[in-house]
């Protein structure tokens, strides 16, 4: 199912499958910012990484004296989440445990959804509440993909991504298996802003740690029309494309990264996002706003 809000500003659709963004048209040039989510290049438009992040050591995490399966991002991208209420500026949507989600991960959990539309920025707050009777570590991210270019009379090549204080951004190194590894490497040295292009991600993605900035954006030169992401409250922020010449950007601020490599399976030893006591509750907000 699908659901609509809007104002003068922009109409959002949502999808109940993975509680995703699935379209933002700002009002004043009808532009769409989310990708379309084609299957033959990214299937996803705005997926939530739940409850985990990137990749774990074998595909598995060990908790409560079993062996789960878990591939990349976690599962909660990929279930139909249930319709809760709508108002004029809100959806909530929430995922909770379940005979399948226990088959894949052993705790009890709520995970709400709330979409809030205040002017041009969209507000998408992800709370996690512990319903289980152990504490429940777990990692979440965002993940939105954003369409580039914003009309048919730009390429790819007249966007690039700003952020608001010059920055050295240091990556952490997740090549060639997706697993956190012990180097390290500069995007640029004293920058404000990073071209878009082929290169740019031809070997994946760039998880940025220790940033000042409190955006990050893709701007169309020359005009300022963009798409500004608050990353203030986030330790980790990954920029990433398809190979080849970009249709889309995803900007994705995360509380927790992939597992180590040579890291343990057990989940009580993977580094976290949030580790909460029965009955506590933990919520993190992505704030977007569609520059004019």
């Amino acid at each position: 199912m699908e659901y609509t809000i809007e104002n003068e500003y922009l109409k959002v659709t949502v999808t109940t499958r993975g509680a995703q963004v699935k379209s933002v048209i700002r009002k004043c040039d009808q532009v769409e910012h989310m990708w379309r989510a084609d299957p033959t290049v990214w299937a996803y438009h705005a997926p939530i990484l739940f409850p985990h992040t990137g990749k774990l050591v074998d595909g598995k995490l060990e908790a409560k004296g079993g062996i789960y399966e878990s591939g990349q991002h976690g599962f909660a991208r990929n279930l139909e989440h249930t319709f809760l209420e709508k108002t004029d500026d809100t959806i909530v949507l929430e995922l909770s445990s379940s005979d399948e989600t226990l088959t894949r991960f052993p705790y009890e959990f709520r995970l709400v959804s709330t979409f809030f539309l205040e002017r041009d920025t969209l507000h998408h707050t992800l709370t996690v509440e512990n319903l289980d009777e152990e504490k429940l570590p777990f990692g979440i991210g965002f993940h939105p993909g954003f369409a580039i270019p914003f009309d048919s009379s730009h390429t790819a090549a007249d966007y690039e991504l700003r952020f608001d204080e010059m920055e050295s951004p240091l990556c952490l190194n997740c090549l060639p298996t997706g697993l956190v590894q012990q180097n390290h490497y500069l995007l640029g040295s004293n920058i404000t802003s990073i071209p878009i292009d082929a290169r740019l991600f031809a070997n994946d993605s760039h998880c940025m740690v220790n940033l000042r900035s409190k955006t990050l954006g893709i701007y169309e030169k020359g005009t300022g029309r963009g798409v500004r992401c608050d990353i203030a409250e986030f330790p980790y922020t990954l920029i990433w494309s398809k190979p080849g010449e970009p249709q889309f950007v995803c900007i994705e601020p995360w509380h927790s990264l992939p597992s180590p490599e040579g890291g343990s399976t057990k989940w009580e030893e993977k580094p976290a996002a949030a580790i909460l006591a029965p009955g506590e509750a933990w919520a993190t907000t992505l704030s977007t706003t569609f520059v004019r």
